[in-house]
């Protein structure tokens, strides 16, 4: 069985011996160009051996020329639509026509996307996006609107370019923002967009991102997989959301571990995460970016594993 077989089996809920496995981190390297970042991914991918690929992306969203923060309603309206082909992300199509190339046939992978919200909070709005929460609702509520349009012609490009699906990350937790924030200015765009892309792709992912989550309002969000911090002192646990989700969940390995802890353990704690996820709708992974200076014996240990170092699993 090949690795597209595999994922393939468990996307169907059939059961498996081991888990498709894969971890990821951010590469830091969005001040050059598509090719140089794809022939870092795919030499990661490579090296590690892993069943599929998720694919970083950071690159930021674009913002309007010469705005060097959103900070009023007039700053808001200036988040239009644009031409995504021709915007700052065309260096990472560069890197995801490279990547399927190279891996069609071989494997799966998924482009990670920022919904709307975190697109304006990682660098257009930042620190001035809880008074626009409080004093420009109607002005954001309609930026997000047209932000999630870009991000939706973004989705759509990838995914024509071979994108197995969309791995999007949705702030959810309570030390972001609060549950009314969430549930207007979060989960309706986040929404819009899966929705969209749902039919399109067979790897939709929902990061549900953050540690105190509001996860009972996550659950009706269209996305073959789940993927959380389920390792985190909150949870909630894998099969808590398995039982609530009709597609897969993806996670069992607690990130802040990874760099920080011997072989050893990382090989009880895979076993664990095995057991906690069991033979059926279960992808290994990491809950969250891994630190980038991991050990790479680390990873290694983790997939084999995963692999070959593991009672025979059941559920």
């Amino acid at each position: 069985m090949n690795k597209i077989e595999h994922v393939e089996r468990v996307l169907a809920k059939d059961a498996v011996d081991y888990p498709p496995v894969s971890m990821w981190y951010h590469f830091g390297l969005q001040h050059g160009g598509g090719e140089a970042f794809a022939r870092a991914t795919l030499d990661y991918f490579n090296y590690y051996d892993y069943d599929f690929l998720k694919v970083m992306n950071d690159y930021f969203y674009p913002p309007p020329p010469d705005l060097m923060a959103v900070r009023t309603r007039a700053d808001l309206e200036r988040l239009t639509r644009f031409d995504v082909a021709g915007s700052a992300w065309q260096e990472q199509f560069k890197a995801i026509r490279i990547i399927a190339a190279e891996l069609k046939g071989r494997a799966f992978f998924i482009d990670t996307v920022f919904d709307a919200w975190q697109c304006l909070n990682r660098n257009i709005a930042a620190e001035n996006m809880q008074v626009l929460m409080e004093n420009e609702p109607q002005a954001l509520l309609a930026a997000l609107d047209r932000v999630s349009d870009n991000l939706i012609d973004y989705c759509r490009t990838v995914l024509s370019m071979g994108a197995a699906g969309i791995f999007l990350s949705m702030p959810a937790g309570s030390e972001i923002l609060s549950r009314e924030q969430f549930l207007s200015f979060v989960k309706p765009f986040a929404e819009k967009v899966l929705a969209v892309i749902q039919p399109l792709a067979i790897m939709n992912t929902l990061h549900v991102h953050g540690k105190d989550l509001f996860f009972h309002e996550c659950l009706d969000l269209p996305a073959h997989i789940f993927n959380w911090w389920d390792r985190g002192p909150s949870g909630p646990c894998l099969e808590w959301v398995r039982e609530r989700i009709p597609g897969c969940v993806m996670g069992g390995i607690d990130q802040t571990l990874v760099a920080r802890r011997t072989r050893a353990f990382l090989t009880d704690h895979v076993r664990e995460a095995m057991r906690l996820g069991g033979n059926r709708r279960f992808l290994l992974a990491n809950g969250c970016t891994i630190d980038a200076w991991v050990y790479p014996g680390a990873l290694q240990t983790i997939v084999t594993t995963a692999r070959t170092g593991s009672e025979k699993i059941g559920h």
